[in-house]
C-alpha cells in the first residue's frame, strides 16, 4: 500500500454539538428580538392613539376658543350653542354630569364594596365560582339596554313614590348607571382583597378577632389602595357614559343639581349633536370637541387622584 495513501477524516462531535447550541442560540435571540419589537410596537400604538385623541381634541377646540372667550365657556350660566342667540356655558353640561354620575356612585360604591368583601371574607369557594360571573355579567349589557331599563321599568316605580317626578330625570339614569358600575367597582375590590396576605388575617384571628372585625379593620385597610382604584375607574366609567343618559336623562340642558329634573350631559350633547345636520366647522359644531375636552382633563384628574392614592396608600408584602 502506497504511502501517500490519505488517511480517512473524522468530524468532530463535541465541535458540531456546540455549532449546533450556537445555532439554537443565536435563533432564540433573533425571535426574542421580534417578540420584543412586537410588543414595543403595541405598547408605541397606544401611546400614538392616546396623543392622536389629544391632538384633535385640543386642535378643534382651539379653533373653538378663537370665537368663544374662555370666561364665557366656564362661566355663562346657559347652554344654547344651536340657537341664534347662543350661549357656551359648560357649566350647564357639568352639573348634569357630575349630579347623575354622584347618584350612581352612591349606589355602586356601597354596594360594590359589600359585594366584595362578601365574595372575598365569606363566600365559600363554589357561592365565588358562580356569583362572580354573574356578577361581571352585568358589566357586558349593553347601555342602551339600560338606558330603556331606567326609562320604562324605573322611572314608572319612581313615579309612584315620587308623583311630580318627570318622564326623563337624573334620578334614574343615575341610578341604573350605578348598577351597570357595581361590577367594575366590585371586582377590582374584591382582587384587592384578595390580595392581601393570609397572614394578615391569621394573625388577626389569633387575636381574637372576628371574621368580620377582620375584614373591616385589617383586610380593607390594607387593600385600601386597590379598592381607591376600584372607585376612581367607577368615577371615569360614571363620567364618561352616555347612552344610559342620553335614553332617559331628557338631553335638555339645564343648570341644577337636583336629580329629580331633566338635564343633559357632556357626553349626551355630544350624542345629539353628532347625529345632528351642522355643517362641519361651525361653531356649534365646533363645540362638541370643546366639550370633549372638558371631559378628558375631567377623566385625566381622576385618574391622576388614583395615581396618587395608589402611591399614598399602597402596601407592599
Amino acid at each position: 500500500m502506497s504511502a501517500s495513501a490519505s488517511a480517512p477524516s473524522f468530524s468532530s462531535p463535541i465541535g458540531s454539538g456546540v455549532s449546533d447550541r450556537l445555532s439554537k442560540k443565536a435563533s432564540r435571540h433573533v425571535k426574542e428580538r421580534i417578540i420584543e419589537a412586537l410588543l414595543f410596537s403595541a405598547a408605541a400604538f397606544s401611546v400614538f392613539v392616546t396623543l392622536a385623541i389629544v391632538y384633535v381634541l385640543v386642535k378643534e377646540s382651539w379653533v373653538f376658543f378663537e370665537t368663544v372667550p374662555l370666561s364665557d365657556f366656564l362661566f355663562d350660566t346657559q347652554w344654547t350653542p344651536l340657537f341664534d342667540d347662543a350661549h357656551y356655558g359648560i357649566m350647564v353640561l357639568l352639573s348634569g354630569t357630575l349630579t347623575s354620575s354622584a347618584v350612581a356612585l352612591m349606589v355602586a360604591i356601597p354596594l360594590g364594596t359589600i359585594i366584595a368583601l362578601y365574595l372575598s371574607e365569606f363566600a365559600g369557594f363554589k357561592v365565588r365560582e358562580i356569583a362572580k360571573p354573574f356578577l361581571e355579567l352585568l358589566g357586558g349589557v349593553p347601555t342602551i339596554v339600560y338606558g330603556y331599563f331606567a326609562l320604562t321599568f324605573l322611572t314608572p316605580i319612581l313615579q309612584k313614590i315620587y308623583p311630580d317626578l318627570p318622564g326623563f330625570n337624573l334620578l334614574s339614569a343615575g341610578l341604573v348607571m350605578g348598577i351597570m358600575i357595581i361590577p367594575y367597582v366590585a371586582s377590582l375590590s374584591e382582587d384587592a382583597m384578595r390580595a392581601v396576605p393570609m397572614a394578615l388575617r391569621e394573625g388577626s384571628y389569633a387575636m381574637g378577632a372576628t371574621r368580620l372585625q377582620t375584614a373591616l379593620w385589617v383586610v380593607t385597610p390594607a387593600a385600601t389602595s386597590g379598592i381607591a382604584s376600584a372607585y376612581i375607574l367607577g368615577i371615569s366609567r360614571a363620567v364618561g357614559e352616555t347612552m344610559i343618559l342620553a335614553v332617559a336623562a331628557g338631553m335638555q340642558p339645564n343648570l341644577t343639581f337636583n336629580p329629580t329634573e331633566p338635564g343633559a350631559t357632556i357626553t349626551s350633547y355630544i350624542v345629539q349633536v353628532a347625529l345632528g345636520d351642522l355643517p362641519h366647522g361651525s361653531i356649534g359644531y365646533q363645540t362638541i370637541f370643546a366639550a370633549g375636552l372638558t371631559l378628558l382633563l375631567m377623566t385625566l384628574a381622576f385618574n391622576l387622584l388614583g395615581y396618587w392614592l395608589r402611591k399614598r396608600f399602597r402596601e407592599v408584602y
